[in-house]
């Protein structure tokens, strides 16, 4: 069925992990926008503080403390809206945290944590609104934005159960998407995609190297992804990629498996590590501190992409195709040099 949404001035959204990077830059923009905003993240003193930035840009803001692991905490979240809103229109998906090394120097108490916050938040949040914004008598319709990664498409080294949950996060938002068309929900079941984006990601990570981790080129800014979510929150749209490399690591992963798994060998390893001890802040475990939205790194970083800014708009999509190409040249031509 058609699902129609709201302008986002219209809208209230409720944002999970949004006291750093990805979401906060989407909290920021939209509370500018003039929607309302349900914010959720583990530490409270940090939520304290963007709510009240919030408010200074003018929007209507209220804070919810918890853990997307935690199903009971996660429906707290929705009961917050309720309470505050009497509901809410849009529910982004953004919790997640990376854990850095070789899969077997890895504890499984870490990856269940990882799994805990990535896939399972994931999990919670969408079913918790699907039955708000879909299953309910009122049927108020809605969207649901899930934060994907380029290596839902692609697995990379160093970051191996991280990717396995954003593969394990596109296989949830695609079924999902397809019951709730099924059923008639008037609901868009949207996965976003970014490559690598310039927020304190490593420093959020768990790290099992013996350096500090880092993130490989191209990065892009933040805000460029906050575009592309709250453009999902007005307009359906099924995935959208953030970043034209995005598109080219998928593209050459499915054309040539073996090439890919070579060059993401030969670059990809090297290019999440810097030369710097391990002195990272960590957020597998406890909550991160602060309100923290970018963070920097040894790489220029864009603060624009064409081939997303195409993606948004279907008449631009040859624009697109030649930006995903780009991304394979790009990806091949560092790993040329790395053999020299």
């Amino acid at each position: 069925m058609s699902v129609s949404l709201k302008k986002l001035e219209e809208q209230i959204l409720v944002i999970t992990g949004a006291t750093s990077g990805i979401g906060l830059a989407t909290a920021r923009q939209a509370a500018d926008r003039g929607a309302r905003l349900v914010v959720a993240a583990r530490d409270e003193s940090a939520l304290q503080m963007l709510v009240e930035e919030l408010r200074q840009r003018g929007a209507e803001a209220v804070y919810a403390v918890a853990d997307v692991g935690d199903p009971d905490q996660v429906h707290d979240i929705a009961g917050t809206a309720i309470h505050r809103f009497g509901g809410f229109d849009t529910w982004i998906n953004n919790a997640g945290v990376s854990l850095f090394g070789y899969l077997t120097d890895q504890s499984l108490e870490d990856h269940r944590r990882l799994f805990d916050t990535d896939f399972w938040g994931v999990v919670y949040g969408s079913l918790e609104a699907a039955r708000h914004l879909g299953m309910r008598a009122e049927r108020r319709g809605g969207a649901i934005i899930n934060l994907g990664s380029v290596v839902s498409d692609r697995a990379i080294p160093l970051q191996g159960m991280y990717s396995a949950s954003k593969h394990a996060i596109k296989g949830f938002t695609d079924a999902l998407r397809m019951e709730l068309e099924d059923l008639g929900a008037p609901v868009s079941v949207t996965l976003v995609k970014p490559g690598s984006i310039a927020t304190p990601f490593p420093h959020h990570a768990g790290n099992r190297m013996d350096v500090e981790p880092t993130l490989p080129p191209p990065l892009y800014e933040p805000s460029v992804v906050a575009k592309a979510i709250l453009h999902c929150a007005e307009h359906p749209r099924r995935d959208i990629r953030v970043g034209g490399a995005s598109m080219g690591i998928a593209m050459l992963g499915q054309l040539a498996p073996r090439l890919a798994d070579r060059i993401m060998r030969r670059s990809m390893i090297r290019q999440q590590q810097t030369d710097r001890p391990p002195q990272h802040i960590g957020g597998l475990h406890r909550p991160a501190p602060g309100v923290w939205q970018r963070a920097e790194y040894d790489h220029s970083v864009a603060s624009r992409s064409p081939y997303t800014q195409a993606a948004m708009h279907p008449a631009l999509t040859a624009t697109a195709i030649a930006g995903a190409l780009l991304g394979i040249a790009a990806l091949t031509g560092t790993a040329r040099r790395k053999r020299h």
